[in-house]
């Protein structure tokens, strides 16, 4: 009877659930980190970096391939919780991104000390200086953490 109970729970949940993914995005002036939900909305893993101006031409491809959900953005804030210099580049590029895209919610998360999250777990991972000097690395690390953070918080 439990098993049955289970199945039909297990079943239920894989039939009625659309098995969407949520992407996140660490936006930089050159570079873009991507991190994406596996399709149960889960576990935050990293997917890619792209070159910031073929951003939008990469989010199409991937969006007709898999189905995604929401589109969270990493909001850089300074210390005292003022915008950071590159929010100025991510408020254009967020218009365009709803535009293109005016069916997947976005959603932002702050992403202080995020890099430094990304350095630390790429030490604490074993890279070498070498492979810790990779920026676009560092950047999908960092879109991984604001993912990871979004799904803890909600």
């Amino acid at each position: 009877m439990f098993f049955n109970a289970l199945f039909e729970i297990i079943f239920y949940f894989c039939t009625k659930s659309n098995l969407s993914r949520i992407i996140a995005l660490d936006f930089g002036r050159k570079r873009t980190g991507i991190a994406v939900t596996d399709s149960l909305q889960i576990i935050a893993s990293g997917l890619t970096t792209v070159s910031t101006h073929h951003l939008l031409d990469f989010l199409k491809n991937y969006i007709a391939e898999e189905e995604v959900e929401l589109i969270v953005v990493g909001e850089p804030k300074q210390m005292n919780n003022t915008p950071s210099e590159v929010e100025s580049l991510i408020g254009p590029f967020l218009k365009r991104l709803r535009k293109t895209f005016p069916d997947i919610p976005v959603k932002r998360e702050d992403e202080r000390f995020t890099s430094k999250l990304a350095f630390r777990s790429m030490i604490d991972s074993g890279l070498n200086k070498k492979q810790r000097r990779n920026k676009a690395l560092v950047d999908e690390i960092s879109a991984t953490i604001i993912l990871q953070a979004y799904l803890n918080r909600n």
